[in-house]
């Protein structure tokens, strides 16, 4: 892959070290689908960190994995707060088992959010399902009426 040079992006990943990709802000934000502004924003809150080469910042196939975590705690409704928490943990324990009980505490208090969410969910369901029969008969009794009157 060519490497990065002052005024150029390069157009997939490139490499400098063996073995080890690297991207550009906006080379990362499209593979990702999201854009350069959402990956400086994780930045900003501490959740990744990239190399810089000059003024351009570098994003390593662990900058990448944190992004994907990222994007996928955030899609499952945890907070910036509960993933930086998890990502930490990744460097403090080496056997990731802290990680893992995290992600099993975070997960089990996520599901029992959205078991009760759901049976809220139902709930209204049903009251609106039966308001639409209510209305719908209604209706239908009203225009009988009316063919009835003009009969």
């Amino acid at each position: 892959m060519a490497p990065l040079s002052a005024g150029r992006q390069a157009e997939g990943p490139t490499e400098s070290r063996p073995g080890v990709a690297f991207n550009t802000v906006t080379q990362l934000a499209r593979e990702l689908g999201i854009t350069a502004r959402t990956i400086r924003f994780y930045e900003d809150k501490g959740l990744i960190s990239p190399e810089r080469a000059g003024s351009t910042r570098i994003y390593t196939a662990r900058d990448r994995g944190r992004m994907i975590l990222i994007l996928r705690g955030k899609r499952l409704g945890f907070t910036l707060r509960e993933i930086k928490d998890y990502l930490d943990l990744y460097n403090a324990d080496q056997t990731q088992a802290g990680q893992i009980r995290v992600l099993l505490a975070g997960v089990h208090k996520r599901l029992e959010m959205l078991r009760e969410q759901r049976r809220a969910l139902e709930t209204t369901i049903d009251e609106l399902e039966d308001i639409e029969r209510q209305a719908k008969d209604a209706l239908a009794l009203k225009v009988n009426e009316k063919i009835a009157q003009a009969g």
